[in-house]
C-alpha cells in the first residue's frame, strides 16, 4: 500500500469511528518520551473538541530518537487519545485528507512558520496553541518517586539485636520460614488512587490552591495489601472482604490474583468499594478525598462471610484482622471468627485503623498481637493522659492480648509484652527518617511482625523484622507488595 494510500486508509477508519462526534482535533509530533508537558497538550487538545487523533511522526522527522512504532504504542495507550496514526508523508498532508475542526499545537510553535496553517485555512478550520511547560523531563521522574525505594535512609539500630539475644543470620532464617505459610486476611478492601499534579497557584477569586492532574497511579490497600504483602513474602494467602458492584472492586480483584492471593469478595449493592484519592504534589499529599459508606454489612453478607472463613479454617496457621472500620466487621463475627479460631489454636493478631475514622482495636479479644498507633490504644480505653506504658498495660488488660506493639510515628514504636508472668517492655526507633509516604506503614509492619511471630520468633526479634519492613515501605509512594530481596537488602551483613 503506498503511503497515499495507507493515509486515505487511515482517514476513513477515524471518520468510521467518529461518526457520531461534532469536532474532530489533531494533535501531531515526535513524542520520543512521554512528559507532562505532552499529556497537558492532549489534555487541552481533547477538550477542544469531541474526538482526539494524534499522529507521530516518521523517523527520519528531525528530532526523533525512537522508533516510530515504539511511539506510537506509547502514545496509543493514553486514555484521553481516541485514535492514533503513524504518519507516512507530513502532518500538513494528513490534515488536508482529515480536515480536523481543530489542530493543536505547542505554544512555542505560536510565532513560527506554521506550513499547516494555509490547508487548515482552505477548509475553515482552526489552529490553537497550547502550552506545555515542561516542568519533569519524563513520566519515569513520576514512576521513579513511585516505585523506587529510599532504602540508603534506612538505619538499622546495632544494640537491640544483641541486647534480645539474636542476630541478622536468625532474622534471615525466620524470613526462610515465610515458605509455605498458610495465611488469612480479613477485613475492609480499600483501592488507593495516588493523582500526581502540577502546583498551578492560587485562585484570585478565593484562596483555593489551584493543580493540574498529570498521572494516576493505582494500588490495592486496606486488607488486601496486607494480603498482598504475606504473599509477596512466600505464605499462602486467603483473603476474605466485601465489595461494591463497580469497576474498582474489578480492578482489586484482578491485581490480588496477580499478586497470588486468593481472594473471597462477596459483593454488596449497598455500598461502593472504598476508593481514597490522594492529590500530590513535589512529593506531598495536598489532599485526600474517599469514597465509601461506613455502614455494617449486612446479616446475610457477615453470614456468608463466616461460612467461607469456617471451611477454610482447617488450612490456615495465621489469621489477621486487618479492621478499617468501614463496616466489613461487625463486633458478632469478629467475636465468632475469634472463637472458633480459639478452640483450634488458630494465632490471631489485629489492627483497627482509626484515621479519619473511629475504631477500638480492644474489640478484638484474646489476640497474640495488636499494633496501634498512640491515638488508637487511647482511643480504645479512654486515656489521653498516662505514660505510654501505663497506656499499653491498660490496653493489653481490657483486650486481654499477649502483646501490644504501639507505633508512635516518626519516634518509633514500643512493645509492651507479657512473658513467662513477667510484664517486660522495649523501643525501637524508626529506621527510616526520610519517609516518602507513611500511609503504608502500618500495614507492612502488621504483615511481617505477625508473620514471624507465627513461624516461632518471639516478639523482640519479631517487632524488629516488621520495623525492617515498614522502613522499606515508607522508602517509596503507594502500596507495593514487599518482597523478601527488599528486606534481605538490610539483613545484609
Amino acid at each position: 500500500m503506498t503511503s497515499a494510500a495507507s493515509m486515505m486508509h487511515q482517514v476513513d477508519e477515524i471518520r468510521r469511528q467518529a461518526v457520531e462526534s461534532r469536532r474532530i482535533v489533531f494533535v501531531s509530533g515526535n513524542f520520543n518520551t512521554i512528559h507532562p508537558g505532552h499529556l497537558r497538550l492532549l489534555q487541552f487538545a481533547a477538550e477542544c473538541g469531541d474526538f482526539l487523533v494524534v499522529g507521530v511522526s516518521t523517523d527520519d522527522t528531525e528530532g526523533t530518537a525512537v522508533p516510530q512504532e515504539l511511539r506510537f504504542e506509547s502514545m496509543r495507550s493514553i486514555g484521553i487519545v481516541d485514535a492514533c496514526v503513524r504518519l507516512t508523508r507530513p502532518a500538513e498532508e494528513f490534515i488536508a485528507l482529515l480536515q480536523p475542526s481543530i489542530v493543536v499545537k505547542g505554544r512555542e510553535h505560536e510565532n513560527l512558520h506554521n506550513p499547516e496553517q494555509a490547508v487548515i485555512d482552505s477548509y475553515g478550520g482552526s489552529l490553537l496553541f497550547s502550552s506545555g511547560e515542561m516542568r519533569f523531563s519524563s513520566l519515569d521522574l513520576l514512576k521513579r518517586e513511585m516505585t523506587v525505594p529510599n532504602f540508603s535512609s534506612i538505619v538499622l539500630p546495632p544494640d537491640f539485636p544483641a541486647r534480645h539475644g539474636f542476630t541478622k543470620a536468625d532474622v534471615r532464617e525466620t524470613m526462610r520460614k515465610f515458605s509455605g505459610l498458610r495465611v488469612a486476611v480479613l477485613g475492609d478492601l480499600i483501592v488507593d488512587d495516588y493523582i500526581n499534579c502540577d502546583p498551578i497557584g492560587m485562585s484570585q477569586e478565593d484562596p483555593t490552591l489551584v493543580v493540574a492532574p498529570i498521572q494516576t497511579q493505582r494500588f490495592v490497600g486496606g486488607a488486601g495489601i496486607v494480603a498482598a504483602h504475606a504473599s509477596s513474602l512466600g505464605a499462602d494467602v486467603r483473603y476474605f472482604t466485601v465489595a461494591g458492584i463497580d469497576e474498582t472492586a474489578s480492578y482489586a480483584k484482578k491485581q490480588l490474583e496477580n499478586y497470588r492471593v486468593k481472594t473471597t469478595l462477596l459483593k454488596d449493592d449497598s455500598r461502593p468499594t472504598t476508593l481514597k484519592q490522594r492529590f500530590r504534589a513535589n512529593g506531598k499529599t495536598l489532599l485526600r478525598v474517599s469514597h465509601l459508606r461506613q455502614h455494617a454489612i449486612s446479616k446475610d453478607i457477615a453470614e456468608k462471610l463466616l461460612a467461607a472463613v469456617r471451611k477454610a479454617l482447617s488450612t490456615i496457621d495465621l489469621l489477621i484482622f486487618s479492621d478499617f472500620n468501614y463496616g466489613c466487621l461487625p463486633q458478632s463475627l469478629v467475636d465468632e471468627i475469634t472463637r472458633l479460631c480459639t478452640r483450634k489454636n488458630i494465632m490471631m493478631v489485629a489492627d483497627s485503623q482509626s484515621s479519619s475514622q473511629v475504631g477500638d482495636v480492644s474489640r478484638f479479644q484474646g489476640m497474640t498481637l495488636l499494633t496501634p498507633t498512640e491515638r488508637e490504644a487511647r482511643l480504645a480505653v479512654g486515656d489521653f493522659e498516662s505514660g505510654l506504658i501505663v497506656l499499653a498495660e491498660k490496653l493489653l488488660q481490657k483486650s486481654h492480648a499477649d502483646n501490644v506493639l504501639m507505633t508512635l510515628g516518626s519516634e518509633g514504636m514500643i512493645v509492651h509484652s507479657l512473658t513467662q508472668e513477667t510484664w517486660h517492655t522495649d523501643r525501637l526507633p524508626a529506621f527510616n527518617m526520610a519517609a516518602k509516604d507513611p500511609a503504608g506503614a502500618g500495614d507492612s509492619l502488621l504483615t511481617c511482625c505477625s508473620m514471624a511471630m507465627a513461624v516461632g520468633a518471639d516478639i523482640w526479634q519479631s517487632m524488629y523484622l516488621g520495623s525492617i519492613a515498614a522502613a522499606c515501605q515508607v522508602g517509596r509512594v503507594g502500596n507495593i507488595p514487599l518482597s523478601a530481596t527488599d528486606i534481605e537488602l538490610e539483613l545484609a551483613d
